[in-house]
């Protein structure tokens, strides 16, 4: 079989059908770089060159989403590249009902675009790239603050209902613009689909419909992922989501990669620990827990990557590591 390119690979797995090799996809932040649309893509693009993965997630700062809102955050050093948020913008029920949709063609929202913009600059077709979304219970957690946001779920969900409906509907305004701009799909974050957080009843209340608006406004995208954040993941409850790809901490939480794979349709993503592997380990951890998701899912309908983000701190062996081990047809084939 000759070299394919990334999207004839990537959509090829995703069918389960065979590909010239497996595909690798590892992201990060870029905190400081994040702030600025073109040191965001710049800074984006050369991590590309350097590593050369089938596909760019593109990671802005949490708050690009918000920002407009009100909050305010700051980086403090995290070794995620994630940022604090040091103001919120919704501090009691009206609060939710005051919010009013974004234009997605001003402010933070519109720098995110022009970010897209400049990537497609620079990859074009070549390298496909997708948007991170965070889906409505995220950003609103993000507007409220963790605690809160629980709290309103609880005690104030007409209100937080509300907030939640002008929320998806900035969202979906974003992808629609966003796909103008050559996004092969979204990374969908989803951070509350947790039994350590919500129940199913409160999730299918409150997360399902709205992310569910979400991915319909992503429909005809070719590349969507759907992270499944945190431990005790619902994975059953969005197993059904209309996605290509399904990617969680499949070393940390249920269910394993094969059993994942099992229950869904298309592509699993994962195998690698982003903290124990990718930032503590060695280019042989990073090896052999690659070998292993190959062997899990028998090579097929699987991108190698990790649960997350990899930390900004994580060595560069390690990253290279992951890229060249796919490489390897006849050592990685299970």
């Amino acid at each position: 079989m000759g070299t394919m390119s990334k999207r004839e690979r990537l959509e090829a797995t995703i069918c389960g059908e065979e590909a010239d090799r497996p595909p690798v996809a590892l992201w990060r932040h870029f905190p400081g770089d994040d702030q600025n649309p073109l040191e965001l893509a710049a800074s984006t693009v050369a991590f590309q060159r350097q590593y050369d993965f089938d596909f760019i997630k593109v990671t802005p700062a949490s708050s690009f989403c918000v920002r407009d809102w009100g909050v305010e955050d700051r980086w403090l050093g995290n070794e995620e590249g994630t940022r604090e948020y040091l103001q919120h913008a919704v501090h009691a029920p009206e609060g939710w009902y005051s919010l009013q949709p974004l234009d997605p063609e001003r402010g933070m929202l519109a720098a995110q675009l022009r970010c897209l913009s400049y990537i497609y600059e620079e990859v074009g077709d070549a390298v496909p790239f997708i948007q991170t979304i965070f889906n409505p219970l995220s950003q609103a957690k993000n507007l409220a603050g963790k605690q809160n946001l629980l709290a309103y779920v609880r005690e104030c969900p007409e209100a937080l209902r509300a907030g939640l409906e002008v929320i998806t509907e900035t969202t979906v305004r974003f992808i629609e613009a966003a796909r103008e701009q050559g996004i092969a799909g979204i990374f969908l974050a989803v951070q509350h689909a947790s039994y350590e957080l919500l129940s199913e009843r409160e999730y299918q209340e409150f997360g399902v419909p709205f992310d569910r608006q979400v991915l319909e406004a992503a429909d005809g995208l070719w590349l969507n992922v759907l992270h499944l954040h945190g431990g005790r993941v619902m994975f059953d409850l969005l197993s059904s989501y209309p996605v290509q790809v399904f990617n969680w901490h499949d070393r940390e939480t249920p269910p394993s990669l094969r059993e994942g794979q099992a229950k869904v349709q298309g592509a699993v993503l994962g195998g690698l620990r982003q903290w124990e592997t990718l930032l503590r380990g060695t280019p042989d951890t990073v090896r052999r827990e690659a070998h292993d998701a190959l062997r899990q899912t028998g090579g097929q309908r699987f991108i190698l990557g990790t649960g997350c983000v990899t930390p900004i701190t994580a060595p560069w062996a390690n990253l290279r590591a992951a890229r060249e081990i796919v490489e390897q047809k006849g050592d990685v084939r299970p």
